[in-house]
Formats: structure tokens, C-alpha cells, sequence
């Protein structure tokens, strides 16, 4: 889950990393009037989960409160990436004479957290990364001793950092890793962090992004969160602890277990199809979470057959059978279902779902090449 700028610079400064002094707009008057206190060149940033904000239009200098307003007003009527900018987030204009790229990544390579540093902050570090990868610095994060002192002051020597900050760089390090740790993130990132004319590091911007598997842990964020940036059919099912991604194809899917899904995935389209999403119910899912689940995927109108595969162990077939039926008896519209049950309680699964002429079958190859040859026949 991706945070706000200003959410991001709300939790960074409760680290004790300072961030420059703000607050957001939800109207533009509320900008002019946020101008007028902070009493200074301000800039007027645009609030959406997306980059190049600058490069659109949504960051913009505004010299006094009046011009705050004027430039408010005009961000929040844009749509960045087709997303609409509903707040903007009003702060000083700082005074640098430097940028720092720093940021806590989860290292998959390496399977640790990595502390990632570059002198050539306030820039893309995809691009940095692409043209001149030598210029940033990494150091891995040991999961039990954490940062080290040691690697802080190898990091502030590579870049090159006058020692007059690096105590300030040391602190600020320590807590973006506390946060790290704290937040369940799996990025941490403050881009720019600038030395101001004022000899101080500041945080200009900032991004973070929690771990979702982790919000369970953290139900104070899971309610900050900003969906507009998910599809309304993954929201529906997180609330009902479905694991559900929409995809371009036409035979939904209804399985449980991740892995189970990516294999009934790969034979649709082995077979010629193309899967609408994939879904995982999860252990032991009960008939109401089943039906949630049948719901979510006939929403998508561009389904037009439902492949269902479970594996019964703690999941019983019979009560699987049960939600789908639920489900297809208030549905707004029908499509064929074919159904590969095999476990516990699997044939009164079968019965249940053959008496409400759904097509069962033994194998996961015939069931996915007989989806696909009803989801085809559909169009003809």
C-alpha cells in the first residue's frame, strides 16, 4: 500500500526526521490561507499515488498567497495519469545547496533490507540506476544487528558528505531504518533530502510503501489508505481476505492456493484462452466467502465462463459448491462454469453443482480445455 507524500512526511517527522514546515489543502482558499501563515514563497504540490507529478504540471512555485491560490485551483482540476488531484499539500519553499538520494529497500537478491544512497538526489533513480549505476551506493541490512554505525559513515564518505552533517545524516539513517522496521515498508525513500542554506538536512519529499501482507499490524494505516489508485474489484475482495488481481482475459478463476492458481492460469492459456484474474480463496473458505468471491468475478463483464479448481483439504468441496450456488442464484447475469473438485467432500461437491447444471469434470487439463471451448463458443 502506497502512502501520500504528506503521509509519508507525517511519519518521518514523528522518526524525528525533519521535513519542511506544512500542511494540506483541500480547497484552494485553504492554500492561500496556509500561504499566508507559513509567510513565505510556498510550493503547491499535488497529492496522487503517481510519479512525475512535476513533469504534468502538479508541483508549482507560488511567490505569494494569492498566486497560491491561482496555482491550487489550477491542480486541483488536473487528472495526473488519470488520476484526479483532490488535496495538494502546501509547503515552504526551501533554500538548498545540495540533493541526497537516500532510501530502505527490500533487497530480494541479496533476501535483506538494503540502504540505498546517491549524490545525484532529486532525480529518477531509475534513470541514475540506467546511465550511472556507479552512482549509488548500497550497503545490505543485517535483519537481527540492523544498520550499523560503520555503514552509515561509509555511505557519507562515498557520496562525499562535508562531516558537519553526519551526525545529522547518521540520525536520520537510524530512523528511516526504525521506520522501516516499524512500518512493515518495503520502501522507504526521502528524495530529495536536501542541505539547506540554513546547514540543515531536510526531507523535501518523500515516498513509502507498506507491506499489505503486514497491514493486519498496522490497522491505523490500513485506514489512511487511498484506493482510488486500486481497482474497485481488489478492494471488495481484501475486504473479505480474498486474494484477487483483475487481468484482460475472459475465464475467471476460482481457486484456492496461490500456487494452484498461477498452475490453472498457465493451462487456460495453454489451451488457448486467456484468464479475467486471479483469485485465491484461501484455507478453509466458507460458503459466504465463496459467493463473495463467485460475485467479484462475474462483475467483470468481460468474463464469460468460470473455471473453479479446488484442492479440498482443510477446504471442503461441498461448502465450495454451496457459495457458487449461492451466488449464481442473485446473479445479474449467467455464464457457463466448469468445476474441478477433488478432495474432501468432493462429491457432494460434484452433486450439488451438476444438479445446478454447472459442468464437472476429474482433471484440471479438461476442465480448463472445456472452459475454453465454452468461452469461445460464446462469441459465436
Amino acid at each position: 500500500m502506497k502512502l501520500h507524500e504528506y503521509q509519508a512526511k507525517q511519519f518521518l517527522s514523528r522518526y524525528g526526521i525533519q521535513i519542511p514546515r506544512g500542511r494540506v489543502a483541500l480547497t484552494a482558499y485553504e492554500a492561500k490561507q496556509i500561504a499566508e501563515e507559513l509567510g513565505s514563497n510556498v510550493i503547491i504540490k499535488s497529492q496522487v499515488l503517481t510519479g512525475g507529478r512535476g513533469k504534468a504540471g502538479g508541483i508549482r512555485l507560488a511567490r505569494n498567497p494569492r498566486e497560491a491560490e491561482e496555482m491550487a485551483t489550477a491542480i486541483l482540476s488536473m487528472d495526473i495519469k488519470g488520476l484526479p488531484v483532490r488535496k495538494v499539500l502546501v509547503e515552504e519553499a526551501i533554500q538548498f545547496n545540495r540533493e541526497i538520494y537516500l532510501a530502505i529497500v527490500n533487497n530480494r537478491v541479496s533476501g535483506t533490507p538494503t540502504i540505498l544512497v546517491s549524490a545525484s538526489g532529486g532525480m529518477d533513480i531509475e534513470e541514475v540506476a540506467h546511465m550511472s549505476p556507479e552512482k549509488i551506493i548500497s550497503e545490505n541490512i543485517h535483519p537481527l544487528l540492523g544498520l550499523r554505525d560503520y555503514q552509515v559513515r561509509d555511505l557519507a564518505s562515498a557520496i562525499n558528505l562535508p562531516h558537519s552533517y553526519w551526525k545529522q545524516f547518521m540520525q536520520i539513517c537510524k530512523s528511516l531504518w526504525q521506520l522501516f522496521r516499524d512500518m512493515d515498508a518495503t520502501l522507504a525513500e526521502i528524495n530529495p533530502l536536501v542541505i539547506s542554506t540554513e546547514n540543515e538536512l531536510l526531507a523535501v519529499d518523500a515516498k513509502t510503501t507498506i507491506d499489505e501482507n503486514a497491514l493486519f499490524r498496522h490497522p491505523d494505516i490500513n485506514e489512511i489508505g487511498d484506493t482510488e489508485v486500486e481497482d474497485p474489484a481488489e478492494t471488495e475482495a481484501h475486504k473479505y481476505g480474498l486474494s484477487y488481481i483483475k487481468l484482460d482475459g475472459e475465464i475467471g478463476c476460482l481457486v484456492n492456493g496461490a500456487g494452484l492458481a498461477m498452475a490453472v492460469m498457465d493451462m487456460i492459456q495453454y489451451y488457448g484462452g486467456k484468464p479475467a484474474n486471479f483469485l485465491d480463496i484461501g484455507g478453509g473458505a466458507s460458503a459466504d466467502k465463496v459467493a463473495s468471491a463467485m460475485r467479484i468475478i462475474l462483475e467483470d463483464g468481460n468474463v464469460n465462463c468460470v473455471l473453479i479448481n479446488i484442492f479440498g483439504g482443510i477446504t471442503r468441496c461441498d461448502e465450495v459448491a454451496r457459495g457458487v450456488t449461492l451466488a449464481l442464484a442473485d446473479a445479474s447475469r449467467q455464464v457457463p462454469v466448469v468445476a474441478r473438485l477433488i478432495g474432501t467432500n468432493a462429491t457432494e461437491g460434484q452433486k450439488i453443482l451438476e444438479d445446478a447444471n454447472m459442468h464437472t469434470l476429474d482433471s484440471l487439463s479438461d476442465a480448463a480445455r472445456k472452459a475454453v471451448e465454452l468461452s469461445t463458443g460464446s462469441h459465436t
